[in-house]
């Protein structure tokens, strides 16, 4: 009476996948069509017995618990179901057996759409009607594939079972495997008259508008997905999903950074020692803007709020003004004249090292980071 485990050359706490390992390799090894001879051929079947008991939980466990002693089980034929099952075993399913027809009905594609936004757009977000090539549903079928009044038949090749069966030999014996039937596609059904209009596709291509409320804070390269909004699937299916990849096109005054926006204010010089206010155009409204006396470039004047909605919700970033004063270039006599004399006056310091800035806009960035 020999022990199952023994038999198949694994341990008694062995995983499922060691024992379907095991059995792989010994059949292999003593298939009587591999290995002629009265040895190999008892030897195979002990081996198939005792994979078939230690591979059912339930039996397993009755033999763990010291049932089943026999290592035929009643039988000498017990547990040997034939080449199909041991191609079963070998390839993770019966030749012979059939699965379900294919359905006609898919989901569609998803699509993708890019879409180009102004600055001013992505502050509080917008709303856009957006042209859309992509497949819907056919109006005379409505998704059947079939001219009105008719209907799919069922195929008289598979019978409407979307398979089909033909008898391979191999060196495990004559082996039946399924494949799809080439009439019907494996879809079980013929369509004997298919509809003029989308022939028997049940969508059509046409162009139609989708409405899209974008959100504030978006920015480029994000993608914003409407559900079921893409193409709709063969045979009426359901549709996919649509895809808004965004550009925010550059601002020719701000630029931006994350929620904040950038820009910068040129300020003549009598001004900046003098100090001024001013208005200053935003992208949702004028802004007063109060420059004190002594202003330097590369100083920052923050407006609270005044920046971009965050995609997210939550405050909006602020308005960041960097400062530029703009020393004159042509000056007339008297004009001259009056500078030389304000500096007289003023006692300027003699001019002097200082840390190296790569330009204005060098200085601004760091000011705005800082």
């Amino acid at each position: 009476m020999a022990d199952h485990y023994e038999v198949l050359g694994v341990s008694r706490d062995a995983s499922p996948e060691e024992i379907k390992k095991a059995y792989r390799r010994l059949a292999r090894e003593l298939h009587p069509d591999v290995n002629p001879g009265a040895d190999a051929s008892e030897r195979f079947k002990l081996v198939t017995h005792a994979y078939d008991v230690l591979s059912d939980p339930e039996q397993r466990q009755r033999y763990d618990m010291g049932g089943d002693g026999s290592p035929f089980g009643g039988g000498a034929g017990a547990g040997f179901g034939g080449f199909g099952d041991i191609f079963e075993t070998f390839f993770g399913g019966g030749g012979a057996r059939t699965g379900r027809p294919r359905s006609r009905r898919e989901r569609g594609q998803d699509a993708l759409v890019r879409v180009t936004l102004d600055l001013a757009d992505v502050v509080f977000g917008t709303h856009r009607d957006i042209e859309v090539d992509t497949a819907v549903l056919c109006d005379t079928c409505q998704g059947s594939c079939c001219q009105p009044g008719t209907q799919p038949t069922t195929c008289d090749i598979c019978h409407g079972s979307g398979q089909v069966q033909r008898t391979v030999r191999s060196l495990l014996g004559n082996v039946v495997t399924s494949q799809p039937c080439t009439t019907c596609q494996g879809y079980g059904t013929t369509i004997p008259y298919p509809c003029a209009t989308c022939q028997g596709q049940g969508r059509v291509r046409a162009r139609r508008t989708v409405s899209v409320d974008i959100p504030g804070g978006v920015e480029t390269g994000l993608r914003l997905q409407l559900p079921g909004s893409g193409e709709v699937g063969p045979a009426g299916g359901p549709n996919g999903d649509l895809y808004l990849e965004v550009t925010v096109a550059n601002h020719e005054v701000f630029s931006r950074e994350g929620d904040d926006l950038l820009a910068t204010l040129e300020v003549s010089m009598p001004d900046a020692i003098l100090g001024t206010r001013t208005t200053i155009s935003s992208l949702d409204g004028d802004v007063d803007l109060e420059v004190r006396s002594g202003v330097q470039s590369g100083d920052v004047l923050t407006v609270k709020g005044r920046g971009i909605t965050p995609l997210r919700g939550g405050t909006r970033g602020d308005l960041r003004v960097g400062v530029q004063v703009v020393t004159p270039t042509k000056l007339d006599a008297k004009e001259r004249a009056l500078i030389e004399d304000f500096a007289k006056r003023t006692k300027a310091p003699a001019p002097r090292l200082a840390q190296f800035h790569q330009g204005m806009f060098s200085k601004l960035r760091d000011r705005f980071r800082g």
